[in-house]
């Protein structure tokens, strides 16, 4: 065992802190592979969080653009033709052709040039725009609205959103899904920098166990789960969440959720976001 697994594994008091981790290397690598309109994609993230809460200390996330290219080429290039030219002329070259999914994977693009952490803000705020407030995220101006509420420097975005660094980016991410063979969105695929074994590919969406026991068994052995977040701090972070997200994260009943949410509301730290299938919660503060 080397000296960063050493400092992996120790004790549960290290496990809780979410800062210790930003300066010793991960040993996993994970990259997840995504749809921005996709629901399953956006099914995922709970169980993501939930990972990340449990064992972020163990891997980086890096999101890759990807979805049903076949669907998406404008000339209508046969699927095994056009994954060997994934990332390059399948990609339509005039800007006044870009339709669904192009613009909002190129949006993601223009804010990931702002940063790791403000690229996954972004994709957090096109998400919850979409599948929350029910907006088309293929216009503009709601993009640049998104931008805003993320904390991006909106005319830098703006400028980036059609750039040829924006595109070359995009264009990287759909040749790298080719060379996974990921056709299907979400796909996550996990490396262990430590081991030379191959990496671990998993396709769609499964319960949040299956993605805890892949986890386990690339890191080749067994941790500890850090100790999750109080509630109120995990609202702070995230702003707007589920209520079936926080009941994954912890280990709750949607019921038990429920209460503990209205708590909240009744002191008006939370609001009720009401929708068709699921109530989310955004955060307001503490008085």
């Amino acid at each position: 065992m080397n000296g960063n697994q050493q400092e992996l594994s120790s004790s549960n008091q290290i496990d809780s802190s979410f800062n210790y981790m930003k300066y010793v290397q991960k040993p996993i690598e994970m990259y997840v592979f995504i749809d921005p309109l996709c629901s399953e994609c956006w099914a995922l993230e709970p169980y993501l969080k939930k990972l990340y809460v449990e064992y972020g200390r163990f891997f980086t996330i890096k999101h890759v653009i990807s979805g049903q290219l076949a669907a998406l080429n404008p000339n209508g290039v046969n699927k095994s033709k056009q994954r060997k030219k994934a990332g390059s002329t399948c990609f339509p070259t005039n800007y006044e052709d870009l339709d669904y999914p192009w613009v909002p994977a190129l949006a993601i693009k223009a804010a990931e040039l702002q940063g790791k952490k403000a690229g996954k803000h972004f994709i957090r705020k096109i998400q919850e725009t979409l599948f929350f407030d029910k907006q088309n995220i293929c216009n503009e101006d709601i993009l640049l609205d998104c931008a805003s509420e993320a904390a991006l420097d909106v005319e830098e975005f703006q400028k980036d959103l059609f750039s040829d660094t924006s595109k070359r980016a995009l264009q990287c991410d759909l040749r790298l899904a080719c060379e996974m063979d990921v056709d299907y969105t979400p796909t996550i695929v996990l490396f262990n920098q430590q081991v030379e074994d191959e990496g671990v590919k998993l396709s769609g969406l499964h319960p949040y166990d299956i993605y805890e026991f892949v986890l386990k068994e690339i890191l080749q052995r067994t941790p500890i789960p850090s100790v999750k977040p109080p509630l109120i701090d995990y609202l702070q972070l995230q702003q707007t969440v589920g209520t079936k997200e926080l009941s994954v994260i912890y280990d709750w009943s949607i019921d038990r959720t429920e209460k503990e949410l209205k708590k909240l509301q009744f002191q008006q730290i939370v609001e009720r976001v009401p929708e068709k299938n699921e109530s989310y919660w955004r955060y307001l503060g503490t008085i």
